[in-house]
């Protein structure tokens, strides 16, 4: 019975795809495990799956090109108890093998590589990955899904069947690597980082710039509340307080004055905001609808309490509130006479009141329609 596989995607690796294969052989056999390396030939065009096949790995194709894609045809084809995903370029040493899988018969359900933890040869890394890249990306991906890593994007990692079994994973790209770990934090998996040594890369160099992009997208994505409610809530107050600060009349602020350049300004990014808002909580919904493990604790209670009968009366209070100053402003008008009135003030916080209203009011149909198809109830 099969117990490790070791999974190598590879694309036009066949200066070093023949050393890793080797490698993966020696680790499994210094180890005592019974495994099998799984080469994935992701439309190699210098012979990397042959060179694979005659170092002794099993060797599938997947025509779909981009790491995910390789990685998920890998998965497809292991039939090991425990996962082992290592890079094809040489860049890492699979003599610590045992790191990786004695923490998953120890219960941990999945092991990340961290070259942070460990060592990075020189040379082995841009200065502009090492620095700022994946720095970032990790950054991003700590704070936005609360998950303690040091390395996103270490290409080294185990999981075993069953933990692999509860990921939703889709990512074609280099983004699938951070795919994987936000999908294990959102799945609850018991994890564990272990150091590992990260050798310079033999071939040619990979995209770092668009990969970069695609990972910190993907990152974005998979976290509506970042993506929109967040900035959204910051403009929505930023533009009722421009409104409501310039509504008695100019501001000086050090030595500016705000006056209505800054109120149509104010009132440009509260709709906006709101639409953000609306957007983020759309996005939380639907992520809800399709499968409830993943809705959020807040947007399980927003859906408790916040039904279309309380959204549309919500949305019909701040549109009322807004026609009722422009009622008062249509008042003030035919008591002078319909001469010349200077209105601007109020009449700008009425219109924004109103179209903040009607989107609520809108918003709150379109909510009932997400959850009524999963529920059957708005």
């Amino acid at each position: 019975m099969i117990e490790v596989s070791i999974l190598i995607p590879c694309r036009n690796e066949a200066a070093t795809i023949g050393a890793c294969v080797r490698a993966a052989r020696a680790a499994l056999a210094q180890n005592g495990y019974a495994g099998e390396v799984v080469v994935c030939d992701n439309g190699s065009t210098d012979g990397s799956g042959e060179a694979a096949e005659r170092a002794g790995a099993v060797v599938v194709r997947q025509p779909i090109r981009g790491y995910g894609a390789a990685c998920l045809r890998s998965f497809e084809a292991a039939t090991g108890r425990y996962l082992v995903l290592v890079d094809g370029d040489g860049t890492y040493d699979l003599s610590v093998l045992h790191r990786f899988i004695e923490p998953l018969r120890a219960g941990y359900e999945i092991v990340l590589g961290t070259r942070r933890n460990g060592h990075i040869h020189p040379r082995a890394m841009t200065a502009l990955h090492r620095h700022v890249l994946e720095p970032v990306q990790t950054f991003l991906l700590r704070r936005f899904f609360r998950f303690r890593v040091s390395d996103v994007r270490c290409g080294m990692r185990a999981l075993t069947r069953e933990a692999l079994a509860k990921l939703r994973l889709g990512a074609t790209g280099a983004e699938f690597a951070s795919e994987m770990v936000v999908e294990a934090a959102r799945a609850g998996l018991r994890s564990v980082e272990v150091p590992v040594s990260f050798h310079p890369r033999r071939g040619r160099a990979r995209r770092s710039l668009g990969d970069g992009w695609r990972v910190a997208r993907q990152l974005l994505l998979l976290s509506p509340t970042h993506l929109f409610l967040v900035p959204g809530l910051a403009l929505l107050t930023l533009g009722l307080g421009l409104e409501l600060a310039l509504l008695p009349g100019p501001m000086r602020l050090g030595g500016l004055t705000l006056d209505f350049h800054f109120l149509f300004v104010g009132g440009a990014l509260a709709i906006l905001g709101l639409q953000l808002v609306l957007l983020g909580v759309y996005a939380r919904t639907y992520a809800l609808v399709q499968d409830e493990a993943f809705g959020d604790a807040w947007i399980r209670r927003l859906h408790l309490h916040y039904t279309l009968e309380r959204g549309v009366t919500l949305g019909a209070l701040l549109f009322g509130a807004g026609l009722i100053i422009d009622v008062w402003i249509l008042a003030q008008w035919l008591a002078a006479g319909h001469g010349n009135l200077f209105a601007v003030r109020p009449a700008m916080l009425a219109l924004t009141l109103m179209v903040l209203g009607a989107e609520i009011v809108f918003a709150s149909f379109f909510l009932s329609l997400l959850r009524a198809s999963r529920f059957g109830r708005t």
